[in-house]
């Protein structure tokens, strides 16, 4: 199948099947006429890398999983090495969140003391 339709069976673009190509995550043949080529097995794995980047994974992380990209990820054991690596990115999300909540109390307190209850409480 052509870029165009794996980017359509999986939900994506053209650009992030390549981007995910240039990550060394998918591969693909070249046509005569140049155009790339993906065998049926790329929407299985390109569907499991966007489940996995949906999860708050990065590329680099996934790499961790190229084992079983190809079969279903969300139902696989984890092994020790991907528990880790979602055990870090889970460290790094909440302390981002974290982060960005102290933000935005900064600057709620901020704007309260200079025009008061005109501004909305978030939640």
């Amino acid at each position: 199948m052509r870029i165009g339709e794996l980017a359509g069976a999986t939900g994506t673009t053209a650009r992030a099947v390549r981007h995910y190509e240039q990550a060394g995550l998918i591969s693909s043949q070249r046509a005569a006429n140049g155009y790339r080529v993906y065998d049926e097995r790329a929407v299985v794995r390109v569907r499991n890398i966007r489940y996995l980047l949906a999860a708050g994974l990065t590329l680099d992380d996934v790499r961790v999983f190229l084992p079983c990209l190809d079969g279903d990820v969300a139902a696989a054991p984890p092994s020790d090495k991907g528990l880790r690596v979602a055990l870090d990115r889970l460290a790094v999300l909440n302390e981002r969140i974290a982060a960005q909540t102290e933000a935005r109390d900064r600057l709620q307190a901020a704007l309260r003391r200079t025009i008061g209850d005109r501004i909305r409480p978030v939640a």
